[in-house]
């Protein structure tokens, strides 16, 4: 006995589900690309004080040698622009000082303080070379 041909079924409601999966999928590609690209469960966190400082820092840190460049994969030292960094951190500490909460006048102090030291200590070793 011969096995009958086997069909495919497709009924309407698969249709328009796979229809509106497409589009949906489609608006969040349009969606990724209007902001840039940014789309995925990595968001952009808030606007805030703490996350300023911490861009500050970054780039410190960067210029004192604490991250690889990407590209290069080596590790860069640049005291100038590391002291440049450290002097607009100094100056926003100035320009905030009494209107910060105690956590960002913390966080502020704490920073200042890290990065001062840091400097101080890659400073010397780039002295002795």
């Amino acid at each position: 006995m011969a096995e009958p041909e086997k069909k495919i079924i497709v009924d309407d409601d698969w249709k328009a589900q796979a229809r509106a999966e497409k589009e949906k999928l489609a608006e969040q590609a349009d969606t990724s690309e209007k902001s840039g690209g940014a789309a995925g469960p990595e968001e952009i966190p808030p606007a805030d004080f703490a996350g300023l400082v911490n861009a500050l820092v970054s780039n410190i840190v960067y210029a004192l040698g604490g991250y690889e460049d990407p590209q290069t994969h080596k590790r860069y030292v640049d005291l100038q622009l590391g002291k440049h960094y450290i002097d607009l951190l100094s100056v926003l500490e100035a320009k905030t000082r009494g209107n910060l909460s105690e956590d960002e006048k913390k966080l502020m102090d704490a920073a200042l303080y890290q990065v001062r030291m840091q400097y101080v200590q890659i400073a010397q070793r780039a002295a002795q070379i």
